[in-house]
């Protein structure tokens, strides 16, 4: 097939913990099917935001070329996702007199009143990353979705507007673009995950989709099919890992594998008197930690997030009207029984959300784990924006000639399963050390990302 009829584009996710490059394609009847895919650990980033650049451009750079030889195409465009404690949302209200009351609205009045909210105030050194229509008003006829093909005089449109950081969104895209890859577009992130983990009923009914990763828990929430409210709390799956190596007096890679191995957002019944042995390093001793201790140390930092998301809702005069609940997904959504923690804290139904529904991929756990979301919402995003009747006319993609057989080889043995990922613990009535198992499990889970809260 010719290059230029090809539907192919790319997707990056620069998070806290991981970088994921994905390469997607959709088919004639509307399908997106993963074909490249790359994921690697993040440096320079802290809480979405990048603070070495080479070390993060490095970082995606490793990812993206994951990607490329796996789809056997040159990554050049992409759409980026954006995040940080820099980003901040507010509502906004903007009125067009029109000169004609029988005359239909057209598209491009409301275009037309979009872009006015392009001139709203910002603070020193923002930019607006998103403009998001919530509803429109046509004279005295309020809640239309479209007001296209409505006759009346004043058009109104309330609209979500998100902001963020210019410093920090040039410093990201500087970062993509040393790569020799030209940011398509900045999409914030808890957006591309609610696009790939929520269906359009969830919207409909009142959601709230909460995104716990490494350095960030994002929020966003919708109604009556559009979105409502958004947020970020600083803080995420890392700020648990550094309690835990705070409270257990352990290295931060041993607290991090402790946290995805043996961690549990709950204590219960079957983790009583049972311990795990952490090697000793350096001429320090191995140590024994006991489950339900470490339970406790991430129940209490889990109930910290749980309340703040609490507290946004509440302020956001949404938490009673959640016909869908909660929906957790990132990587701190894998944590065990983290649904029940919410459940009890929020009062509302959780559940976790992975982009499986979506989204085919012949590529093992692409599709699967919530910490996926993010980076396959900004794949559907892009296609959503960047296509007219499911052909990409300004393809932007070169067949990478280059990528030979090693590369690929390369990328088949890093994604290969570690030996023994399916083994679990032995059981015991007394106290369970298991120190070789340690072993096992801290060689496996510090080589594979996908598991990384």
């Amino acid at each position: 097939m010719e290059q230029q009829n090809e539907n192919i584009i790319a997707a990056i996710d620069v998070g806290t913990t991981k970088i994921v490059a994905l390469v997607g394609q959709k088919d004639s009847e509307g399908h997106i099917e993963v074909i490249g895919y790359g994921r690697t650990e993040s440096k320079g980033v802290r809480r979405g935001a990048v603070l070495n650049i080479e070390e993060a451009t490095n970082s995606i750079r490793t990812a993206v070329q994951q990607a490329e030889a796996q789809s056997g195409y040159k990554i050049t465009e992409a759409y980026v996702g954006i995040a940080g404690q820099h980003i901040r949302s507010q509502r906004f209200t903007q009125t067009k007199n029109r000169n004609w009351a029988n005359d239909a609205i057209s598209q491009n009045d409301v275009d037309a009143l979009i872009n006015q909210m392009r001139e709203v105030p910002t603070e020193m050194g923002e930019e607006v990353l998103h403009i998001l229509p919530q509803k429109y008003k046509v004279d005295d006829e309020d809640d239309i979705t479209n007001p296209v093909g409505i006759s009346g005089k004043k058009l109104e449109g309330d609209f979500h507007i998100v902001f963020g950081q210019m410093a920090a969104a040039n410093n990201l895209r500087r970062c993509v673009e040393k790569n020799g890859i030209k940011v398509k577009r900045l999409i914030l992130e808890p957006l591309a995950s609610a696009t790939a983990v929520l269906s359009s009923d969830d919207k409909e009914l009142g959601v709230a989709l909460v995104d716990i990763g490494g350095g960030t828990t994002d929020v966003a929430v919708f109604k009556n099919g559009q979105i409502f409210h958004t947020a970020v709390i600083p803080f995420g799956g890392d700020i648990i890992t550094s309690d835990i190596k705070e409270g257990c007096k352990i290295l931060e890679r041993q607290a991090e594998s402790l946290k995805v191995q043996c961690g549990q957002a709950i204590v219960t019944p079957n983790i009583k008197n049972k311990v795990v042995a952490i090697p000793g390093s350096g001429g320090l001793k191995p140590k024994e930690i006991s489950l339900d201790y470490l339970a406790m140390i991430i129940q209490a930092r889990m109930n910290e997030i749980i309340a703040t998301v609490k507290q946004i809702l509440e302020s956001a005069g949404v938490k009673d009207s959640l016909g869908a609940g909660v929906v957790l997904t990132g990587g701190g959504a894998m944590l065990r029984h983290i649904t029940h923690l919410f459940a009890y804290g929020t009062a509302l139904e959780p559940r976790i959300g992975v982009p499986s529904l979506y989204i085919k991929s012949k590529i093992e756990a692409v599709t699967t784990l919530p910490s996926n979301a993010t980076s396959i919402g900004l794949l559907m995003m892009g296609f959503d924006n960047n296509l007219n009747d499911g052909i990409n006319n300004s393809l932007r993609f070169e067949k990478d000639e280059k990528v030979n057989e090693t590369a690929e080889a390369e990328f088949a043995i890093n994604e290969k399963p570690a030996e023994g990922k399916k083994e679990k613990p032995k059981k015991g009535k007394a106290i369970e050390k298991i120190t070789s198992a340690w072993n096992t499990a801290f060689d496996w889970l510090t080589t594979v990302e996908d598991k990384q809260l």
